[in-house]
């Protein structure tokens, strides 16, 4: 599974999804194990432009999921819509992957 995290220095999700200057990927499998940080990705933004969100939907499109403090209606929407699995979240990136791991393998145990 590959996963977006929106964030400013590399350290913690800490940037809404339309302002994604910066992007990490990560790469995990499904029992969370062997975490692997990929890459760095940045997403180039028009000063004082308004609605951008496409421009980072554009830089995550190989991922399954992606993790950043917040996002927008419309963005909300187009990441549904490419089917992409939004998780809003803060906090060190560490953590944050933990805790979606946690619930997803939660989530796929049996009743």
């Amino acid at each position: 599974m590959r996963i977006a995290v929106a964030s400013s220095d590399g350290k913690n999700v800490d940037l809404h999804f339309g302002k994604a200057s910066s992007i990490c990927i990560f790469d995990f499998d499904e029992e969370g194990n062997n975490k692997k940080f990929i890459e760095k990705r940045s997403v180039e933004f028009n000063p004082g432009e308004k609605h951008q969100w496409m421009k980072t939907l554009n830089a995550i499109k190989d991922c399954d999921v992606v993790i950043c403090v917040q996002a927008g209606f419309k963005s909300k929407f187009g990441i549904e819509e490419s089917g992409i699995k939004l998780v809003e979240d803060d906090g060190p990136i560490d953590e944050a992957l933990n805790r979606y791991i946690d619930h997803y393998n939660f989530m796929k145990t049996p009743i």
